[in-house]
């Protein structure tokens, strides 16, 4: 069993045509499905016997003879749909499989603007039951949170937006029941999710941590052909946790490698305060208000710094949860903002100041994200008397 990232890629050994002979190898499972990258596409090349339930435009749903569950890289410069070679996503997909060299009624697939060279893959077993997440990753460019306001309203089916995405393929040693596969996308789509969440990813859409792409998109196979009969995916199950675990750590090597999103690049104030609307252009226009000398470069170059201090990114953590108790309605506003402007306070301690910012400085009709910007604001400002 592999786990982790792909073993050693190798050539395909029999091509069944010039397309298909660019394919590399990146994992054969024990149970005889192989997956390929091509430039521009992950190829899972799927066995007879094999159940199947994506999201796909092209032979989506439920399916028992699909061959082939395509992810691919589409081509830049495209917008929508109907830039693309055949004139929208089904066709263009039938012409892909065709080109890789499978059966277009056959085949399924799905589209990100992810690169393929960024692919995660991992394996996860337990007495013989064995879980493999393939996932590409982007949600610098349209992660959401469910909810959030929408970007179109859809008439005939006329309108596919095309950016960053979460696409996963999900592959299962043991034979499945129709009702268990839309229970495994449940449990799939709940770990995305967690690992969106202990990433802290913004939403590009509102003030909310995302919990997904706008466009992701996930394709489960199981095996009618294996012994081993399951009828649960939920959470209590040993089938669940697998799940969960593949998925979480492939969603999060996936968005690593595509947009080197990681726990440590998160330890960074700018970076949590972004789903606010808060950023450096903001920062300056607060600071070049305050008292003292308006040098924007080395006032960005010591935010930056400051940015990064561990205690500051600790202390906004816990600010913007607040933020966050009370717009899910778990604290009151009253309470929370006067604990939060309290902890605002003591940053200049926190952060061992050698000056003490004005009473003035923060005030009680603007925003608690606002009053952090100010102080911080003022401590990056007046960084050359402090020991910051």
């Amino acid at each position: 069993m592999h786990t982790g990232s792909h073993p050693n890629e190798k050539c395909l050994e029999t091509p069944k045509n010039d397309n298909e002979a660019s394919l590399l190898m990146l994992l054969e499972l024990p149970a005889g499905e192989k997956v390929y990258r091509q430039e521009y596409s992950i190829v899972v090349k799927l066995p007879v016997g094999r159940r199947t339930l994506t999201t796909s435009w092209l032979n989506g749903g439920y399916s028992e003879d699909l061959e082939c569950i395509i992810n691919n890289q589409i081509p830049r410069g495209v917008k929508n749909g109907e830039d693309l070679e055949g004139g929208d996503v089904s066709a263009y997909l039938s012409l892909l499989a065709s080109k890789l060299g499978f059966d277009p009624s056959k085949s399924s697939g799905m589209l990100t603007a992810a690169n393929m060279n960024n692919v995660a893959i991992v394996s996860k077993g337990f007495r013989g039951l064995e879980v493999t997440a393939i996932v590409t990753g982007g949600v610098e460019i349209n992660g959401g949170r469910v909810g959030d306001p929408s970007s179109y309203y859809q008439e005939n089916g006329n309108h596919f937006p095309i950016s960053g995405t979460i696409n996963t393929i999900l592959v299962i040693n043991a034979d499945l029941p129709e009702y268990v596969m839309a229970r495994v996308i449940m449990t799939t789509t709940e770990a995305k999710t967690v690992a969106l969440q202990e990433l802290v990813v913004p939403s590009r859409y509102s003030q909310g941590i995302a919990t997904g792409s706008g466009t992701d998109m996930i394709a489960v196979v199981s095996d009618m052909t294996s012994p081993l009969k399951l009828t649960d995916a939920g959470k209590h199950s040993k089938l669940g946790e697998l799940i969960g675990k593949c998925v979480i750590e492939a969603t999060k090597k996936a968005l690593e490698k595509q947009s080197e999103l990681t726990p440590i690049s998160q330890r960074n104030m700018l970076l949590r305060l972004e789903r606010f609307g808060v950023d450096e252009a903001y920062y300056w226009k607060v600071a070049s208000h305050m008292a003292g000398e308006n040098r924007k470069m080395r006032f960005l170059k010591d935010l930056r710094e400051l940015a990064l201090n561990p205690s500051l990114v600790a202390a906004t953590a816990a600010i913007t949860h607040i933020v966050d108790e009370v717009s899910w309605g778990l604290l009151p506003e009253t309470s929370a903002r006067t604990m939060a402007i309290a902890l605002i306070r003591q940053l200049p301690d926190i952060l061992q100041c050698n000056h003490k910012p004005p009473v003035e400085l923060l005030n009680d009709y603007d925003g608690i994200v606002d009053n952090l910007v100010y102080m911080t604001a003022w401590l990056v400002k007046n960084s050359n008397q402090t020991s910051l």
